[in-house]
């Protein structure tokens, strides 16, 4: 199950603590880690909500753990104000979103993209976060490894963004020996003990650094652990300096989006014609490709392995000169918006929604070929 696999792909990422609260649809997670994290030396908590949850991670996080929750949209919400305060402390934590219905209630069962915006900017502030789209159970497993690695290089809020029906999708997922895992993992590293800079710094040539997190109960450890803006120390700042410290948290990762951005490219050069999605819509959009160049018809497709940091320029160019765009969304089209900030002026986007089932490959030839007819 796809909930299982990034369970255990989060475990051959070196989890060590996971809090959270049982929410539909991501509660399978929550039920293997109950029994498997404890095997491995781990601790597993159920809290009595998410605003708990989150704040029993971030406080494992500073004593030097890995660590994870798994949750859905409204949990998501309830996280909110303690994902901004990680993003300002710098805390490492990873947040797996099985999507479901919304707004509010919503249909706890059916998937639906619309966490898509809510995990970049729910907090308070300016600050940026890294999310990964999977698209398969094996994804799952390995994304989560990934996401891990994300958390402990750029030390901000990363995502999983899966959704009710990846995470209740049964596939065969192939786990690797060991010493291969090992080699793929990032390790915590232990604070500095010279410099004793603990959050991210520019130097004198203007380079950003991210120096290894502090931890509770070992020396070194920040005088100051508030989450207001502060310098490398962590001792806070007066308000003048307050828009250099967020340009400093945001360009961490805003300057190293060629690094963090994932992206798949198939078939792009030769077309006129270009899908463009993440997630299950993603891997729909494959086999139409397939069809539509069976058929004579020039279309690519751009699948977007992280959503966030979201890759611009490297679209810009992608895109250019490509007559059609065509976005299936599990959404009324939120990164269509983040498309069309840098497609060219002769483009335009077709976009093709779905709320609470997965697009038929079908629905999106309909679209392709209308598309190529009026050609």
């Amino acid at each position: 199950m796809g909930n299982v696999a990034m369970a255990e792909g989060a475990m051959a990422a070196g989890l060590q603590f996971f809090a959270g609260y049982p929410i539909t649809p991501s509660t399978e997670v929550l039920e293997l880690l109950s029994h498997r994290l404890p095997e491995t030396g781990g601790t597993f908590i159920q809290m009595e909500d998410e605003i708990a949850s989150i704040n029993a991670m971030i406080g494992a996080s500073l004593a030097g753990a890995k660590v994870m929750t798994a949750t859905s949209g409204p949990g998501t919400a309830l996280m909110a104000e303690t994902i901004s305060m990680a993003a300002c402390l710098e805390i490492p934590f990873v947040i797996c979103d099985v999507q479901r219905n919304g707004p509010g209630t919503g249909f706890v069962t059916a998937p639906h993209h619309n966490d898509i915006m809510q995990c970049k900017y729910s907090g308070n502030g300016e600050y940026e976060v890294i999310a990964f789209a999977p698209m398969s159970c094996q994804e799952l497993f390995d994304l989560t490894i990934e996401a891990f690695n994300m958390a402990e290089k750029f030390r901000c809020p990363t995502f999983i963004l899966s959704d009710a029906y990846l995470g209740h999708l049964h596939e065969q997922v192939r786990i690797p020996p060991a010493k291969e895992l090992e080699a793929r993992v990032v390790e915590r590293l232990p604070p500095d003990r010279e410099t004793k800079r603990f959050f991210t710094f520019r130097d004198d040539a203007g380079a950003i650094h991210i120096p290894p997190p502090p931890r509770v109960g070992q020396d070194p450890f920040p005088a100051y652990l508030f989450s207001q803006p502060h310098g490398a120390d962590g001792i806070p700042v007066e308000k003048d300096r307050a828009l250099e410290f967020i340009e400093r948290i945001c360009h961490k990762v805003t300057d190293n989006v060629d690094s963090i951005a994932m992206t798949d490219e198939y078939l792009v050069d030769d077309a006129d014609i270009i899908i463009i999605a993440y997630g299950l819509p993603a891997r729909v959009s494959y086999d139409v490709v397939n069809k539509a160049r069976s058929t004579g018809i020039a279309i690519g497709l751009i699948r977007l392995v992280t959503v966030w940091p979201f890759p611009y320029e490297k679209l810009k160019q992608l895109i250019a000169g490509k007559r059609v765009l065509i976005l299936p969304e599990m959404n009324q089209g939120m990164i269509a918006g983040e498309i069309e900030r840098v497609m060219d002026e002769l483009s335009r986007i077709e976009r093709i929604p779905s709320i609470g089932d997965i697009h038929h490959p079908d629905s999106i030839m309909k679209v392709v070929k209308e598309v190529a007819r009026k050609s």
